[in-house]
C-alpha cells in the first residue's frame, strides 16, 4: 500500500519533474483536482483510474486516496506547484497520523515528492528576484486569521524578506492586497521592484515589472504570483535581480577597504530606515548621521530644506560661488574631510580663536563664537555656515541673515545642548532662500555638523547607493 503525494509544477508538462512523472506512471489511482489531469495525461498508465473533485475538496480528495489505498492500490495524489506548499502533504500527513491514532488506517508507504513551485516558475520569468532571503504569505483567511496574516505581512516588510504573495486576491478578497502594499511602503522606499506572474507556465502567461509605489492591486487576480523585491533589488533592462552580493565583493577590493566598509553600512542603514522613500540628497545626508551616531533617531531629527543637499553641493562647486566653509568651533572643522576640500577647492576657517573674536567678545559682552561669526560675515558673507556647538553663533548668523548682511550659500545647524539650542534652529527655518539642513532639538554636535558638510560634500557619490549600482 502506498501514497505518494506529488507537486506536478505551476502549469505546464515541462516543469513536471522525472520522479513525478515516474510516479504517476507507477499508480493505479490518481487523486486531484480535476482541472490538473490535463498536464499529467501522457505519464498515467493504461490502467491507472482518475478520481477527481473540485476546488475546495481537499478533504475529499484525502479520504479518497485513504480509501483506494487501504484496498492495496498504489495511489498518486497531485497538487499544483509544490505539493508542500500550500499544497496537499500536509492534509495528508495530518489525516494518516490522526486515522492511526484512532487506530483506523493500516501502516502503509507515504512519500512526498517536490514540485517546482509556482513562485519559483514566476521568479525565472522575471529574471532572478530570490537571490536571497526570502519568505511566502498567502494572503488567504479561510484557514489563517487576517490578524496573523497581517502579522506576518508587517513582519516581513520589517525584516528586508524578498516576499513572494500567494492567493493575493479573490472575488470575496479584494481589499486585502491594498493592504499589503499600505504595510510594505511603511518599511520599503517606493522603488521597490515588484514583479507578478499571471498564470505561470500556461497559455495565458503574463508576467509584468513594476515598483512598489507604481504597483496597482487591480492588475491581479486569484491566478497571480506577486514578489516584492529587498532594499538590494533593483529592475535592469525590464529584469527583477536582487544581487547575492558577489559583484559587491569584487567591487570594494577596488576600492579602500574603509570606504567599502562605510557603503556596507550605508546599505545596512538604508535597509533599516522607516521610510526610505526620499529625496536621494536628504538620504545621503540621513545615512551619514545615523552613520556617526547610530542613532535612528535622525530620521524624526533631520530636517531639510528642499534639495537643499543637491543646491549646497552645486553652489560649492561653482565658480562663481563662494569657496570657504565657516565652521563656529575648531572641533567641527577638523571634521570635515581634507581630500574632499582639496579636490574641490575649498577652505574651511574658524574665528573662535581669532585674537579679534577676543577683543570683540569682550567689548561687546558677547560670546567668542558669536563675535566669529560677525568677524567671519566681515569677510566672507556668502559662505557656507556650519555649527556643531554653539547656538550663541547660530543665532548672530539670523540676525545678520536678517539684516541682509549675511548670504550664506547654505547653513548645517546642529548646536547641541539645553539653552537656545532649540530657539536657534526654529529661528533659522524661515529664511526660505538659503538652503538648510538642521538637527531639530538639543541633539547635535560637532561630529554630527562635520558629518553633515562630508555628505554635501562627496554627493557625487550618492548614486552608487542606488539599486543597481555597486562601489
Amino acid at each position: 500500500m502506498r501514497i505518494v503525494v506529488a507537486g506536478i509544477g505551476p502549469g505546464s508538462r515541462e516543469d513536471i519533474t522525472p520522479a513525478v512523472m515516474q510516479a504517476v506512471s507507477e499508480s493505479d489511482v490518481v487523486v486531484g483536482y480535476k482541472y490538473y489531469f490535463q498536464f499529467i495525461e501522457p505519464y498515467l498508465s493504461g490502467k491507472a483510474v482518475c478520481v477527481d473533485s473540485g476546488m475546495r475538496k481537499e478533504r475529499e480528495r484525502a479520504l479518497e486516496a485513504f480509501n483506494y489505498a487501504m484496498e492495496g492500490l498504489n495511489v498518486c495524489v497531485i497538487s499544483s506547484g509544490d505539493a508542500g506548499i500550500y499544497g496537499m502533504a500536509p492534509l495528508i500527513w495530518e489525516m494518516y497520523l490522526h486515522k492511526k491514532e484512532e487506530g483506523l488506517a493500516e501502516e502503509l508507504d507515504l512519500k512526498v515528492i517536490p514540485g517546482i513551485s509556482a513562485f519559483q516558475k514566476a521568479a525565472s520569468l522575471l529574471g532572478a528576484p530570490i537571490g536571497h532571503d526570502m519568505c511566502i504569505i498567502s494572503l488567504s483567511d479561510l484557514m489563517t486569521p487576517w490578524e496573523k496574516i497581517e502579522k506576518r505581512i508587517k513582519a516581513a516588510a520589517y525584516a528586508d524578506f524578498i516576499t513572494a504573495i500567494y492567493n493575493p486576491k479573490s472575488h470575496g478578497r479584494y481589499w486585502q492586497l491594498y493592504r499589503l502594499k499600505e504595510l510594505f511602503l511603511k518599511e520599503r522606499g517606493g522603488d521597490t521592484p515588484v514583479g507578478y506572474v499571471r498564470q505561470a507556465g500556461r497559455e495565458e502567461q503574463r508576467v509584468a515589472v513594476t515598483t512598489l509605489q507604481e504597483f496597482d492591486p487591480e492588475d491581479v487576480d486569484m491566478f497571480t504570483v506577486v514578489l516584492i523585491g529587498n532594499s538590494q533589488s533593483y529592475i535592469k533592462k525590464g529584469k527583477f535581480i536582487t544581487p547575492r552580493g558577489y559583484y559587491r565583493e569584487e567591487a570594494q577590493e577596488k576600492v579602500k577597504v574603509g570606504q567599502g566598509i562605510m557603503m556596507e553600512s550605508f546599505r545596512t542603514i538604508a535597509g533599516e530606515l522607516k521610510n526610505s522613500d526620499i529625496p536621494l540628497g536628504r538620504k545621503w545626508a540621513l545615512l551619514h548621521a545615523i552613520h556617526t551616531t547610530a542613532d535612528f533617531d535622525m530620521e524624526n531629527l533631520l530636517y531639510t530644506t528642499p534639495d537643499a543637499v543637491e543646491e549646497m553641493y552645486n553652489r560649492i562647486c561653482s565658480e562663481t560661488g563662494e569657496k570657504v566653509i565657516v565652521t563656529d568651533v575648531t572641533m567641527a572643522a577638523s571634521g570635515i574631510r581634507k581630500g574632499a576640500l582639496q579636490r574641490l577647492g575649498l577652505e574651511v576657517k574658524c574665528y573662535l580663536n581669532d585674537p579679534r573674536a577676543e577683543k570683540m567678545a569682550q567689548e561687546k559682552g558677547i560670546t567668542r563664537s558669536q563675535a566669529g561669526i560677525r568677524l567671519a560675515v566681515e569677510e566672507h558673507p556668502g559662505a557656507m555656515y556650519v555649527f556643531g556647538n554653539a547656538p550663541t553663533a547660530l543665532i548672530e548668523l539670523c540676525t545678520l541673515i536678517k539684516r541682509g548682511v549675511a548670504k550664506p550659500l547654505g547653513v548645517v545647524a546642529a548646536p547641541v545642548g539645553f539653552v537656545h539650542v532649540e530657539e536657534s534652529k526654529h529661528m533659522l527655518k524661515p529664511f526660505v532662500q538659503v538652503p538648510k539642513v538642521i538637527v531639530e532639538g538639543r541633539k547635535g554636535g560637532s561630529n554630527l555638523a562635520a558629518t553633515i558638510v562630508n555628505s554635501i560634500l562627496c554627493f557625487n557619490d550618492a548614486q552608487q547607493l542606488r539599486p543597481g549600482r555597486d562601489v
